[in-house]
């Protein structure tokens, strides 16, 4: 990905909220990834839902900077599902931030364990 010039603060950084942009982008690309659509799974009545954030800012981003977004691992605790995910800035693959994304699932608004998660994660799990 490539920061974008509106997503900086007055420090020139890229502001901390557009984090969880480009953390939510990798997730849904991460589902793409392992079979599974964001949109179509809302339209089947299953929802993933962000229940906590967790990030640790170690260097800013700033204007124009490419980096690369990661899921390096998933843990199941119950019915959460928690993300670990980074964010490296390119070319020298500096850590900008690292993020710990729990998610939990609602089917047909209730929380739930879907297996098509299960299934979908277990090389990731």
């Amino acid at each position: 990905m490539k920061v974008r010039d509106y997503e900086c603060d007055t420090q020139g950084h890229v502001n901390n909220a557009n984090y969880q942009h480009y953390f939510e982008v990798t997730r849904h690309e991460f589902l793409e990834k392992v079979g599974l659509n964001f949109h179509q799974l809302h339209l089947q009545g299953v929802d993933a839902v962000v229940s906590r954030v967790e990030i640790r800012y170690k260097v800013p981003l700033i204007g124009m900077d490419r980096f690369n977004c990661t899921v390096s691992r998933i843990e199941r605790v119950g019915v959460k599902y928690i993300f670990h995910q980074e964010i490296f800035r390119q070319p020298d693959n500096v850590l900008c931030a690292r993020a710990k994304i729990e998610v939990v699932n609602l089917v047909n608004g209730k929380l739930a364990k879907p297996e098509l998660f299960d299934e979908a994660f277990r090389e990731y799990i």
